[in-house]
């Protein structure tokens, strides 16, 4: 069988930030807003007053201190709280495609290919901006790339489940050279007036060069040794945003945001997680041992931490289970690539590593990795 490997990758991060005091101080000013407005119906125990968020809150619950957003302004507003920006036109790239361009440029140069040798796009990421045309067969054109190109969506382990179909393609002969693109601009669906989710998401975009060997030239490329995805079905994340909301008399203003049973989901998705990376591995006769680097989902600390005990049999050292959530929060699909990105160096050729994402779904897609 063909060996196929990862031989690039590329990262666009927006230049504004919200840091967690900033969130914090604007969501408090809105909790106090909304509870002296309904101050009647709260004393009456019709509603329920809202509580205050706080660093220390979020930094417990997710391990985020900081976030890169696309379009400030807004978000920290209490009488807007979302980011506004205007619409563009039918001739102006939309924000996911702009992202990518730059992803995907830093992932070619790092490959050594240009767009003539490209001839797949995938495009995958937790949500898509518009359902057709398709995001990737704009990119295509402004790339100027041949070949074709399509979106797919698996929630946040969209990035792996997009990799092994690159992967597939090529041992199937319908492509040579892949290029993945997860541009996650998930800052619209955040519901910052939510005391559970307001801290949750950043926008990011990674990209990926997927390629065989025979026509590998970069120096840090890593062998896809296994592949293994899994779905199992959960209402416990949800987003019920979709193209027949205009048609319900009274839409749930909810919703279009992200929401979790965020309980249900360290419960009942992790096991699956730790059990698909443990498979592959024993399948392949990888211990925990060799596994010298995990590239996990950002979406949680303690998850995180967690599932690198199950798969290592020990607390993982910090280079070992890199973490970027800090600063840019969950990124969705994009959060293993980041962490795969900025933490591939320090590898010896034959060594192994895992990278795999996981949520809704709920989904999990995991890659057995080896450095050429």
């Amino acid at each position: 069988m063909k060996n196929v490997l990862i031989s690039g990758s590329g990262l666009f991060t927006p230049t504004d930030t919200v840091t967690n005091e900033e969130l914090v101080a604007s969501f408090n000013q809105y909790v106090d807003l909304f509870n002296q407005q309904y101050a009647a119906e709260i004393e009456a125990g019709e509603m329920t007053a809202l509580e205050y968020s706080s660093c220390e809150f979020i930094e417990k619950a997710s391990g985020i201190k900081s976030r890169h957003v696309l379009h400030k302004e807004g978000i920290l507003d209490p009488a807007v709280m979302m980011p506004v920006f205007p619409k563009r036109g039918e001739d102006e790239h939309p924000e996911m495609v702009e992202m990518a361009i730059v992803a995907a440029k830093e992932a070619m140069a790092q490959a050594g290919k240009t767009a003539a040798d490209i001839d797949l796009i995938i495009c995958a990421a937790s949500n898509m901006q518009r359902p057709y045309p398709a995001l990737s067969i704009e990119l295509q054109q402004a790339l100027g790339a041949k070949g074709y190109a399509f979106d797919m969506n698996v929630a946040c382990s969209s990035a792996t489940f997009a990799i092994s179909n690159a992967v597939n393609a090529i041992r199937g002969g319908m492509a040579k050279v892949v290029l993945v693109v997860n541009p996650e601009f998930a800052s619209p669906q955040v519901n910052y007036t939510s005391r559970d989710s307001h801290f949750i998401f950043g926008d990011v975009c990674t990209a990926t060069i997927i390629e065989a060997e025979d026509t590998v030239t970069a120096d840090n490329a890593y062998r896809i040794l296994g592949m293994s995805l899994k779905t199992e079905f959960s209402n416990n994340i949800r987003c019920d945003i979709g193209y027949t909301e205009h048609c319900h008399p009274q839409t749930d203003p909810e919703a279009p945001f992200f929401k979790q049973q965020g309980r249900k989901v360290f419960k009942e998705l992790l096991p699956i997680v730790a059990e698909v990376i443990l498979d592959e591995m024993q399948r392949l006769a990888v211990a925990p041992d060799d596994v010298k680097r995990l590239w996990l989902h950002q979406a949680n600390i303690n998850m995180n931490l967690f599932a690198a005990k199950k798969i290592l049999g020990r607390d993982p050292l910090p280079e070992e289970a890199p973490l970027v959530l800090d600063t840019y929060a969950n990124t969705a699909s994009a959060g293993s690539i980041i962490a795969f990105h900025k933490n591939k160096e320090g590898i010896q050729s034959g060594e192994k590593a895992i990278l795999c994402s996981f949520g809704a779904g709920y989904s999990v897609g995991c890659l057995v990795l080896e450095k050429r």
